[in-house]
């Protein structure tokens, strides 16, 4: 018979039975694994697990949300079942050889009452209370992107600001001195009514009201290649209606660079208001940044070629893209190989694996892979926008052009006759363009045209004319 209870003290969940010990045990999710400290012998074995964990050199933080897998050689699973428990900054529950972690939200809150009362105080609040920013990007899911460069040179020239940061499970590091604030908890509530300035990068959910005093700073979240808003294809009143209540919500949209400028304000029909075309917060790091530093927190070695494949995500997918064979690509090339679903992607995928291949979807911020990376293979994502500032070369794999370009999105421009770097629409394209030294030359122009048009204020200096632009507007106060 095989058991299971959680130790409170140790913040372990502790599966035990009979029999001789298990090999291996091992506890399985979508972005994270652990396994257990296996002791016992003879007659009786215990398989400890940890419900923290350290990822890429941080801190040890509570488990992702999520289903895992328990998996112990020789273990049976038919009798085990743990009630949901809060503790370790997960609520945690055992049906057999599942495991479900969730947020540690109490659940009376995640029934439509709960949540009914809590909007009902998120309204009745009478907002802007506090000389604080509430940070959020792309939905909670990772603390990173334009909100998190921001928040450090906030917290350099206002230290005094409170930080808090939106975040689905605690699983999320945030920056030094911020205070992580779970979706949908009570305090997550408070906060977001409580600041006098929300910094985003994507839409704001759930039900928001502006309150008196209160601003709201649009990153947004790249320079788009690929159609957005109001120029989407098709004609959908239903969706148009809700891009212009959006963009309503925004006080400032903050822009990488003028070209930007000029489609962010007609494809969400932001007019009348100010658009900061300051470079992009999240690219200083490629102009300051260490890499070596960074290669190192990933576990790769010193002198090895790094390929990083970023695609975007697909509308009609719910997945990233499988256009690649990543442990394929690294013995072909003799490279490690960095694997970047889209932040779309990280509740439907689970991480690749494969000898020298290191699967970065849940890594928190993109800048530091671009800048560890030797080069990058991406098809219409903004993050080519973002690894020109570095100089070095992009591939782009595009088997799926034609569908993407007709009937997905469309473009804002033609990526085949201005695109920095080769198209190739296949694998074994790929590996014969990699191989090719002589691209560099050959794309050399279009590159440097590229880099003057959409990297001129990719300075370094984004995030502190950011910050200033905060401040002297008095949006929050020293």
């Amino acid at each position: 018979m095989t058991t299971a209870r959680i130790d409170e003290a140790a913040e372990t969940l502790v599966i035990a039975g009979a029999g001789q010990r298990p090999t291996t045990a091992e506890l399985i999710g979508p972005r994270a694994r652990v396994d257990a400290r296996v002791t016992g012998g003879g007659k009786t074995w215990k398989a400890t697990f940890p419900l923290r964990a350290s990822r890429w050199g941080g801190a040890e933080l509570p488990l992702p949300t999520g289903n895992y897998e328990l998996r112990i050689a020789g273990a049976e699973f038919g009798d085990l079942l743990i009630a949901p428990e809060v503790l370790a900054g997960v609520r945690i529950a055992v049906d057999g050889a599942t495991v479900r972690i969730a947020a540690p939200i109490d659940p009376a809150y995640e029934t439509s009452e709960g949540q009914a009362t809590l909007e009902g105080r998120y309204v009745a609040h009478p907002g802007a209370t506090e000389n604080a920013v509430f940070f959020e990007s792309f939905y909670g899911r990772t603390v990173g992107c334009n909100p998190q460069a921001i928040d450090r040179a906030l917290f350099a020239q206002a230290p005094d600001v409170v930080r808090y940061w939106s975040v689905v499970d605690l699983s999320v590091a945030v920056p030094d001195g911020a205070i992580a604030v779970v979706e949908g908890s009570p305090e997550w509530w408070r906060a977001r009514a409580a600041s006098r300035l929300l910094v985003v990068n994507d839409w704001l959910r759930r039900r928001f009201v502006r309150k008196p005093g209160q601003k709201v700073l649009q990153t947004w979240h790249g320079t788009p290649l690929k159609r957005l808003a109001l120029h989407r294809p098709g004609f959908d009143p239903r969706r148009m209606a809700a891009v212009v209540k959006e963009s309503r919500r925004w006080d400032v949209l903050l822009a990488q660079n003028t070209y930007s400028e000029r489609i962010l304000r007609k494809a969400y029909a932001f007019f009348g208001r100010p658009i900061w075309v300051e470079g992009y917060p999240r690219n200083d790091a490629l102009v300051t940044g260490d890499a070596a530093g960074i290669r190192g927190d990933l576990g790769i070695a010193d002198g090895e070629r790094v390929l990083l494949y970023a695609p975007t995500w697909r509308d009609d997918l719910t997945e990233m893209v499988d256009f690649i064979d990543p442990e394929e690509l690294a013995r072909q090339t003799d490279s490690v190989v960095l694997v970047r679903g889209h932040s779309r992607t990280i509740d439907t995928g689970r991480d690749r694996a494969g000898a020298r291949v290191i699967d970065v979807t849940g890594y928190p911020e993109t800048s530091k892979l671009l800048l560890a990376a030797d080069v990058l293979i991406t098809d219409y994502s903004s993050v080519m926008f973002d690894f020109s500032v570095t100089g070095k070369p992009m591939f782009f794999l595009v088997p799926d052009l034609d569908h993407y370009r007709g009937e997905l999105r469309g473009f804002y421009f033609d990526l085949a006759t201005r695109a920095p770097g080769p198209l190739v629409h296949s694998q074994d394209e790929l590996v014969t363009a990699l191989a090719d030294s002589a691209h560099e030359s050959v794309y050399a122009e279009r590159y440097a045209a590229w880099r003057a048009q959409f990297n001129s204020r990719d300075d370094g200096h984004s995030a502190e004319r950011v910050v200033a632009r905060i401040l002297d507007q008095g949006y929050v106060t020293r």
